[in-house]
């Protein structure tokens, strides 16, 4: 059995590690280390019990491999009296190589159950774990596999809130920061203090603008993070991690365009770091953005203006030239609130952001074309100058309806290239017109409903979900719209008809 290389990392699963100590610690278990080094500081990730004479397989990294040795040949684990000398070190050679599999697989330690196949943890597999540098815990009888896992998964419980706990407070105190009257220096302090190490706030030259926190840290480490700021300001991502000299390093670009980078040295690297980071990324991005380009004024006047009775396309100007897109979205996990809605603002490029019933909606300049977003379903509206703004609201919402419904990350209204087609040889007037006539017997409730019904191509349940009503208040409604339409909706001509009036009204 030939070593195979160690993966740089391991795809550990994306939960909180407890230190191996923690598990030591629990006198309910009895555990005992009796081979590999002490007090290495060695986490676990996950708990998994195998009896394959081979598991590298069906390891991820970062597990505690519980075996009670049913795989083991007899010849191994003979005793020193009844065995040859070719059994020796035939045994010898079987215990080294299952331990380096298990070292070449990323496995952070291993459990040998005592009893009922085995009555001591056999000598040859305490050496192989001594030599491979792998800590080997001894399971005593009364010490179920099942407990041993279930052990793992409430201190990964713990270690979960504890961590949540240290977001949740880092983000309140972020936030607080914010609110001071020296809110850009306030936040680097606090971040710095949260992630324990040291942060650096980048304006669009690249020169170092502020900075806060500790100041032991290697040239090289420095030298690195002042390329990450720079890695992540000429290329299109929005941020970059990086390790050099022991120091954990990352890099986040605050908004679309403005120049400003965000950078974090740290020793060491917590599971919420990013997320506190990112958090701090978009306060910094609000602060800076007001101040670099002064946009916060110009929507300040917009809004006045349109308060005092301007028409938008009068106003429009002020916020950016050209078409823009209405986009809806709304959250997959949980409910949408300021902070996350400026999150996304950000990462669409926009400033105008708006929170209301859970939805939010970012009016984002055409040529930035919005893309899907991680946690968000989308719907996005054709490009529309100012004066059809609101026909392109009407659209997002529409889009992020049937996303809803399709499960879909993104929707967009209509085709790339427009509505084309049949639907451009009818004059506008004429197919208004008739659409009105067509569809007057209908009520704005039926309308929407009989729209949505045929965009999902007749689906009872998506169209329920997509409405938030019940599938039986559906079939209602369609009934309903077939009587007062007097047509037949099994029909595909009348269907057609109908799509093509719903377009235009």
């Amino acid at each position: 059995m030939q070593d195979t290389p160690s993966p740089s990392a391991p795809a550990v699963p994306p939960t909180p590690p407890i230190p191996l100590s923690a598990l030591l610690a629990r006198e309910d278990l009895a555990l005992r280390q009796i081979a590999g080094p002490p007090g290495s500081g060695t986490v676990i990730h996950w708990a998994h019990t195998s009896e394959m004479a081979d598991p590298y397989p069906y390891l991820l990294g970062g597990e505690l491999l519980l075996t009670a040795g049913v795989q083991v040949p007899r010849a191994a684990v003979a005793d020193a009296g009844d065995r040859h000398a070719g059994d020796r070190y035939a045994g010898d050679r079987y215990f080294d190589d299952y331990v380096a599999r298990i070292v070449a697989a990323g496995g952070a330690a291993l459990g040998f159950g005592v009893a009922p196949v085995h009555d001591t943890v056999p000598a040859a597999l305490v050496a192989a774990c001594d030599a491979r540098g792998l800590p080997l815990l001894e399971v005593p009888p009364q010490t179920t596999f099942s407990g041993v896992a279930r052990a793992v998964w409430q201190l990964m419980a713990q270690a979960r809130l504890a961590e949540l706990r240290r977001v949740t407070e880092a983000q309140q105190s972020l936030a607080a920061a914010a609110s001071r009257p020296d809110p850009v220096p306030s936040v680097l302090r606090q971040l710095a203090q949260r992630v324990g190490g040291r942060t650096v706030l980048y304006g669009p030259e690249g020169t170092r603008v502020a900075e806060a926190g500790r100041e032991e840290q290697p040239p090289e480490a420095r030298d690195a993070l002042d390329g990450l700021a720079r890695l992540v300001t000429t290329r299109a991502r929005s941020s970059a991690t990086d390790t050099v000299a022991g120091h954990h390093l990352a890099a986040y670009t605050l908004g679309a365009g403005q120049g400003f980078v965000l950078a974090v040295a740290s020793p060491h690297r917590e599971p919420g770091d990013h997320t506190i980071a990112s958090v701090a990324a978009v306060l910094l991005t609000l602060l800076t953005g007001e101040h670099q380009s002064g946009a916060g004024a110009a929507r300040s006047s917009a809004l006045v203006r349109l308060l005092l009775g301007a028409p938008p396309e009068e106003v429009a100007p002020l916020l950016g030239d050209g078409r823009w897109v209405v986009v809806h979205a709304r959250p997959g996990a949980q409910a949408a609130d300021a902070m996350a809605a400026s999150a996304l603002g950000a990462a669409l490029g926009s400033a105008l952001v708006d929170l209301a019933d859970g939805v939010v909606r970012v009016l984002v300049p055409a040529e930035r074309e919005p893309g899907p977003q991680p946690g968000w379903t989308l719907g996005v509206s054709a490009a529309a100058a100012p004066a059809d703004w609101p026909a392109a609201d009407t659209q997002a919402a529409r889009a992020l309806a049937r996303a809803h419904a399709t499960r879909a990350a993104l929707v967009r209204h209509g085709a790339p290239g427009g509505a084309g087609g049949l639907a451009d040889l009818l004059p506008p007037a004429e197919a208004d017109a008739h659409a009105r006539a067509l569809l007057a017997p209908l009520t704005p409730a039926l309308t929407e409903t009989l729209r949505t019904w045929l965009s999902l191509h007749g689906s009872w349940d998506r169209t329920a979900v997509a409405l938030s009503v019940h599938r039986n208040t559906v079939r209602q409604r369609i009934t309903r719209c077939a009587t007062l339409l007097g047509t037949d909706l099994d029909d595909p001509d009348a269907r057609m008809e109908l799509w093509f009036a719903l377009r235009r009204f």
